[in-house]
């Protein structure tokens, strides 16, 4: 792939596949150290390195409408897990209870999904965009790293309330706060990880403009 367009569009495959991703292997609980997390935070990262370069390179209005298509298949993808989940199944296949307890979820961990993605992108894009205008194009590393931690945060605790706020008597603020400032560590641990690919993507999306300058 050698122009900006082509480039442009691998990275909103890359955006999708990740953002399927993370709500579908997601589901996975496992151990970071002593913190309980979702295998889902190996991806998170990418969405938000994807926009920062998008952003970088093509501005915010771009990124924006990463952020909206993203969005609006993020439900299509909900709405048809549920109609296959709810289907009846064939006499013959015995795997609905698995297939949907992999597939499925509640309607609240959906909403909590959906509405913490769609804000939480935003706020970065928003973020990086503002943060570039105030250094005029210079120190992308500040930018990068300042929007997404930002923005993680805000993903992490919108999620973390909307989905388990008060489902037992146990979950309240201070105890779901014991559970997103860990969380969301391990977030910002690989936002600085990501500074480096930040700084890559942006030159190999870039890189096609001196290619096209040199043939011509």
């Amino acid at each position: 792939m050698r122009t900006k367009d082509q480039k442009k569009q691998f990275l909103f495959a890359l955006y999708l596949t990740s953002m399927v991703l993370v709500n579908t292997l997601g589901s996975k609980i496992t151990t970071l150290g002593s913190v309980r997390a979702s295998v889902g935070i190996f991806f998170m990262p990418i969405l938000f390195l994807v926009t920062d370069i998008i952003g970088e390179v093509f501005g915010r209005k771009t990124s924006s409408q990463f952020v909206n298509l993203s969005t609006i298949m993020l439900v299509f993808m909900f709405l048809m897990m549920g109609l296959c989940i709810m289907l009846p199944a064939n006499p013959t296949w015995s795997m609905q209870e698995s297939y949907a307890a992999i597939f499925g979820s509640s309607m609240r961990m959906t909403a909590a999904s959906l509405i913490s993605f769609f804000i939480a992108q935003h706020v970065d894009v928003l973020t990086f965009s503002a943060i570039k205008r105030m250094t005029k194009d210079k120190h992308l590393w500040i930018r990068n790293n300042v929007s997404t931690i930002i923005s993680q945060f805000i993903d992490t605790t919108i999620f973390m309330f909307i989905a388990f706020y008060h489902i037992n008597e146990r979950y309240t603020v201070p105890f779901l706060f014991s559970l997103i400032i860990p969380y969301w560590a391990f977030k910002v641990v690989f936002a600085l990880l990501d500074t480096p690919l930040c700084y890559l993507g942006v030159w190999w999306v870039r890189k096609s403009e001196v290619t096209a300058d040199k043939e011509v």
